[in-house]
């Protein structure tokens, strides 16, 4: 039986695909008797059923090596392409995270959603974000990588976009798409150009060309910086970080997804490229200043929000910075461990928040509080999200953080500084908002706010669950290292930080500090408030640059390309009206206008040669 679902384990994104295509139905209202509940119903079904299946697979794949399934797919001029799979221990698990985790967010939008008549059009994108993303984890095919990317990039706009009535969620929706196709350009660049070098876009053939490369570190240092120009876009990395901002507008149950998995979609691609960017020292250095510019910036930016979904996404950015840190340096595993570890904490914080916003009537930090006595659980999951994203022993971010520390002791020990920093100010900021909303005592916003119903607890007490005994499964795959094997200094300065940074917040938000806290340099407080300045930046170069070639643009095409048509049509009938008046209706005179005609265009092709001998009869007459 095992056998049987390991050898059919790649048919598992096609549950998801066959419950996003069963709630269609609902979506524009073509069934309407039953309401638009069974959609959810249907695609909770099919995506039980992937998870299932997932799961009782990974077992025959534990310590056995990967095997890879060929579809062809196109042959053509030379051009073989086909659909290659790996079915691997970390594909399997890959796809156990994301079903489990979008089985979660579905039970969380039922109570979410409860009125909501987007219901059909809500599940069916969720089914396709699944779909995609386990496809993702089981493509071993750069091409059809890059494929599967797009429609993610689709499908976040279309979820985001749900409550296309609100001008907000318009905006937030196409500015998430242009911002991730900016990076999917260049990526596409990428892709395209790694063929005619490497000859193949399997991830297994290019780690084996790799190894044995020698090309042109010019070239290899562009396509390689393309190629990590999709992921930038993907995991919402500087200058590509602002479109995860305004994509929380969408629903809270499509976040939890979003800012757990599908934002690690491009960190997936950009591992298993590793051993590409490995050819060239200017791409790992790239990916190493992008990564630490993010993770200490959205980690300082975090710190001065107070809408209570920036605070979150600003500690995704700030998390898969560190991601892209530890694939500069090489280090495969630490970057996989921190990309799981995330993904739990951040879908509890995410639940935890949505829980608030629900019946809550601000997302104003600094407005609510005291909400502790009134939802315990809410608080509990929060408690927990955050020393699960943190260096807090002995859950996952802690074995995360010190692999990744660790790695870093010898090589580039400088970086270790930037990861100190930004668990501290992950701590610092997300203890700063669970003491805003629930700390202190209830004010007027928060006095009467209840704890959600059942469908939204149930998703939070399980993912608690998964998150606390996180470091419990690791340990029993033997992927936690044993305490003689642990750097003890690095350890115990990921300790401190998190120590430092609680409490440092915790004594100024519970306190008695006068609040709202001023910096002594209001410039500085500024600049961290608004985001480094990052979109009045791109206001003032981008968008005014696009702004002022689209002008000119328009102003060629009114004046010049229609000015000439429009020239060439008014000579047309200025020459019919005139012609109208001077034909007699005589055949005679038709033919002699035919005649006169052949002769002037026979003059104008044979000038040339008359002009030659006229230039010749005038030499000789002189």
């Amino acid at each position: 039986m095992a056998q049987f679902l390991l050898e059919t384990v790649w048919l598992v994104p096609l549950y998801a695909l066959i419950g996003a295509l069963l709630a269609v139905p609902w979506s524009p209202g073509i069934i309407r008797r039953t309401g638009p509940r069974p959609a959810g119903y249907v695609n909770l079904v099919m995506t039980f059923l992937a998870f299932l299946h997932a799961t009782l697979a990974f077992p025959a794949t534990w310590n056995q090596p990967a095997y890879q399934v060929f579809i062809p797919w196109l042959s053509t001029a030379g051009l073989n392409l086909s659909i290659d799979l790996e079915i691997s221990s970390v594909s399997v698990g890959a796809m156990i995270v994301v079903c489990g985790l979008n089985l979660l967010a579905q039970i969380y939008a039922i109570g979410y959603m409860e009125m909501d008549w987007g219901w059909g059009r809500f599940y069916s994108l969720l089914g396709m974000f699944e779909a995609g993303l386990c496809a993702l984890a089981l493509c071993n095919n750069l091409f059809f990588s890059y494929v599967i990317l797009e429609i993610l990039t689709l499908g976040t706009y279309l979820l985001v976009g749900l409550w296309f009535i609100q001008p907000l969620v318009v905006t937030g929706a196409r500015d998430a798409f242009l911002t991730k196709r900016v990076g999917d350009l260049f990526l596409l660049m990428g892709v395209l150009a790694l063929w005619p070098l490497s000859g193949t876009w399997n991830y297994t053939e290019l780690a084996e060309w790799a190894a044995t490369a020698d090309v042109n570190p010019t070239v290899i240092a562009l396509v390689g910086l393309a190629l990590i120009a999709g992921p930038m876009g993907k995991c919402a990395q500087f200058p590509l970080h602002l479109w995860l901002d305004e994509a929380m507008e969408g629903p809270i149950p499509s976040t939890i997804l979003r800012n757990s998995v599908v934002v690690a979609s491009g960190a997936w691609v950009l591992i298993k490229l590793q051993p590409v960017f490995n050819l060239s020292p200017i791409v790992s250095s790239a990916m190493i200043g992008i990564g630490a510019i993010t993770a200490v910036g959205a980690s300082l930016i975090a710190i001065a929000q107070v809408d209570i979904k920036r605070c979150l996404s600003y500690s995704v950015s700030a998390y898969l910075g560190l991601v892209f840190i530890a694939v500069g340096t090489q280090q495969d595993e630490a970057a996989l461990l921190l990309v799981l570890t995330h993904a739990l904490s951040a879908a509890l914080l995410v639940m935890s928040t949505g829980a608030v916003v629900w019946n809550s009537i601000t997302q104003n930090v600094t407005l609510l509080g005291g909400l502790w006595s009134r939802r315990p659980v809410s608080g509990l999951a929060y408690v927990v999200g955050i020393l699960g994203l943190i260096g807090f022993p002995p859950l996952g971010s802690f074995w995360a953080l010190l692999k990744l520390a660790d790695g870093l002791w010898t090589t580039k020990p400088w970086l270790i500084g930037v990861v100190i920093a930004v668990n501290a100010l992950t701590a610092f900021s997300l203890t700063r908002e669970f003491c805003l909303v629930f700390g202190g005592k209830p004010k007027q916003m928060s006095e009467r706010s209840p704890e959600v119903g059942w469908q939204m607890v149930l998703p939070m007490i399980i993912l608690m669950s998964f998150t606390l005994h996180l470091p419990l499964i690791l340990q029993s795959l033997s992927l936690l290292p044993s305490w003689a094997e642990l750097n003890k200094d690095v350890a115990l300065l990921l300790i401190w930080s998190s120590i430092f940074g609680c409490s440092i917040s915790g004594v100024i938000y519970l306190g008695n500090v006068p609040k709202p806290i001023r910096l002594p340099w209001k410039g500085l407080q500024d600049l961290i408030a608004y985001d480094f300045y990052t979109p009045k930046l791109y206001r003032m170069s981008i968008v005014l640059s696009v702004d002022l070639i689209s002008k000119l643009a328009d102003i060629v095409d009114r004046f010049v390309v229609d000015g000439i048509v429009n020239l060439v049509g008014l000579a047309s009938i200025g020459g019919g009206e005139s012609l109208k008046y001077s034909t007699s209706g005589q055949t005679q005179f038709y033919a002699f206008t035919v005649l006169l005609g052949v002769g002037v265009l026979g003059i104008f092709v044979t000038w040339p040669y008359w002009g030659n001998q006229f230039l010749d009869m005038m030499y000789l007459s002189r």
